[in-house]
């Protein structure tokens, strides 16, 4: 049978990288339930095995039932009927395979509950379900919110709702609204406080993912009269409750089993979780990075499908005579796809591990007071977690996009017609470059990072890594390439001027990107040499990256930038008159 873990040694290969030691010790605390529960592990080989197996079921599950419903769940799709949505048959049947196998809740803690993973092999098993079908993961992978209720809520809401979910309850995290997209401090859905100190809520979300989930985290105005963000709280709604009606699920391009609803709230009860005035600045900025590193899973997902998918046709379809392999011109596609997915994966785990440790730390914070050494280990990883995340959604889903366009392209006109795989994953990938933050977005949330010199520090701790001696020339390539990102850095922060500074950030955070999955393609092919091929390419086509941008960079005149920036054109004579 088909499994979509076991015919994918990447994934086993990033699942057995060093840092998973210290991971694995730190979150199951030198193995302290070994003794209360039969499936805790006993040792760190033990941990591994079991993450293993887990991953091998998630795998069979993806390759022989969500892989074999996406087509017709693509068709079908959700609909609304009294006010709430009911799944596409193949949605329901690939749900209750995931209760069924135990995997919901897969990073929470055993007593309440989960398998106390840690987010690396959790965000494995996002990679898969992606490939078997994107608008699923958005179903499965938003179990995810419950680590913002065991962040932030108090023991009472732990214990009511996290072993919900962990025995198959859905979630939602319902930010947007009509008239607040990307600009979440415009948010005026109303919570609204009772003489009792319970709260309910008034008003409208918009583009909810899953927005008929049964447990959902609110975003919500409770301060009256403000209108930014410190006037905003979190809430926990409870579909049992009711006070939600579903008033339409939206006519999307792509992702199609994922219903994305407009919800009217009407007096719907919720519970506070944490502080009031809180909700965005702390709780949901945290639930968006952990949202953003789950669709960045799900952009290396598709890439792996739309590579796959690309392979098979290129070795099948003959014209003149040969497989279309065997032009140069379309093995030059497959190879540049190849190394794009690798380095996504690369990055993605990456920012996978740097997020286990600060998170295991912030665990460990609450139960004791961290030694100095502790400190300084959180407070480093906090700080990677923080800048990797926005590089790795951002590269990610352009490069799954870039892939999937690339997919069909190969497929030539057939490609084009829906009676093959890759015209879905080509509507399913576009999503993944707009969703929680666009792209642009996550060049705001890392620039700072290249103005501060956290990726460069990085950066030059990759350099100091010894390699095999057949790699020192790519690594002379990269190091080459760190220079020119250096410069480019000083030629744009040199000049006081806002403007021309998020003129170029793009480009700029580009650049780190590229150095930075180059280095980690070579921190792989240090371990297994399957990935040499896609070290050339993708160093190659990164050099190449970073020297247009350096030398838009060193071409473009910063007093050019006013006219390239879009105002309100000045009113002529005429129209005043």
């Amino acid at each position: 049978m088909a499994n979509f873990y076991t015919d994918n040694e990447s994934l086993k290969h990033h699942l057995n990288h060093p840092m998973m030691d210290k991971i694995v010790e730190l979150k199951e605390r030198n193995f302290a339930d070994a003794d209360k529960y039969d499936y805790a592990p006993q040792n760190f080989a033990d941990a591994m095995d079991s993450y293993d197996r887990v991953l091998e079921i998630v795998g069979d599950i993806c390759a022989n039932i969500i892989a074999e419903n996406a087509e017709d769940v693509d068709h079908e799709g959700p609909v609304v009927k009294n006010g709430h949505v009911e799944y596409a048959e193949g949605t329901a049947k690939n749900l209750e395979a995931c209760r069924k196998a135990g995997l919901m809740g897969m990073s929470m803690p055993r007593k309440l509950g989960g398998l106390n993973f840690p987010i690396t092999p959790y965000i494995m098993a996002a990679d898969m379900v992606s490939r078997a079908d994107a608008g699923f993961e958005n179903l499965w992978g938003l179990q995810d919110c419950a680590e913002t209720i065991y962040e932030f809520a108090n023991d009472e809401q732990k214990e009511k709702y996290i072993p919900r979910v962990c025995q198959g309850e859905t979630m939602s995290m319902d930010l947007t609204e009509p008239d607040a997209g990307s600009d979440l401090q415009s948010v005026m859905l109303k919570a609204t406080k009772k003489e009792d100190g319970t709260y309910v809520l008034n008003g409208v979300k918009r583009f909810i993912t899953n927005g008929d989930s049964d447990i959902h985290l609110v975003l919500a105005r409770s301060e009256e009269g403000s209108k930014d963000g410190r006037g905003l709280s979190m809430f926990i709604y409870d579909k049992r409750n009711g006070g939600v009606t579903v008033r339409r699920i939206e006519n999307k391009m792509g992702i199609k089993g994922s219903p994305t609803c407009e919800l009217v709230y009407k007096d719907a009860p919720a519970e506070l979780v944490g502080s009031t005035r809180m909700g965005l600045i702390k709780y949901v900025m945290a639930l968006m990075n952990g949202a953003r590193l789950g669709i960045a899973a799900q952009s290396v997902g598709i890439s792996e499908a739309a590579y796959r998918e690309a392979l098979s046709y290129a070795k099948d379809r003959k014209q003149f005579g040969k497989a279309i392999i065997e032009f140069p011109a379309v093995a030059e596609i497959l190879s540049t796809m190849k190394a794009k997915l690798d380095a996504s994966r690369a990055l993605l785990y990456a920012c996978s591990r740097f997020v286990d440790m600060y998170k295991i730390y912030d665990d460990i914070a609450k139960e004791r007071p961290l030694t100095k050494e502790e400190k300084t280990e959180q407070k480093y990883y906090s700080r990677l977690a923080d800048a990797f995340t926005p590089l790795a959604k951002g590269m990610t889903s352009e490069y799954c996009n870039q892939n999937t366009y690339d997919c069909i392209q190969i497929h030539g006109g057939s490609g084009f017609m829906k009676d093959y795989t890759c015209e879905r994953l080509y509507r399913d990938a576009r999503i993944t470059s707009i969703y929680e933050g666009t792209t642009q977005l996550q060049v705001v949330a890392a620039i700072r990072h290249v103005t501060t010199g956290t990726y460069l520090n990085k950066i030059k701790e990759y350099e100091a890594e010894q390699v095999h001696p057949e790699d020192e020339a790519i690594k002379n390539t990269l190091v080459f390439m760190t220079q020119q990102y250096a410069d480019a850095v000083q030629a744009v922060m040199g000049v006081d001027d806002k403007g021309f500074q998020d003129f170029m950030a793009r480009r700029l955070v580009e650049m780190a990107g590229h150095i930075i999955m180059g280095y980690l393609l070579l921190e792989d092919v240090q371990r297994n040499e399957a990935f040499r091929k896609s070290l050339e390419v993708y160093v190659k086509y990164g050099q190449a990256q970073v020297a247009q941008h350096a030398s838009f960079i060193g071409n473009f005149r910063p007093e050019q930038i006013k006219d390239y920036l879009y105002t309100e054109e000045p009113k002529t004579e005429e129209a005043e008159a």
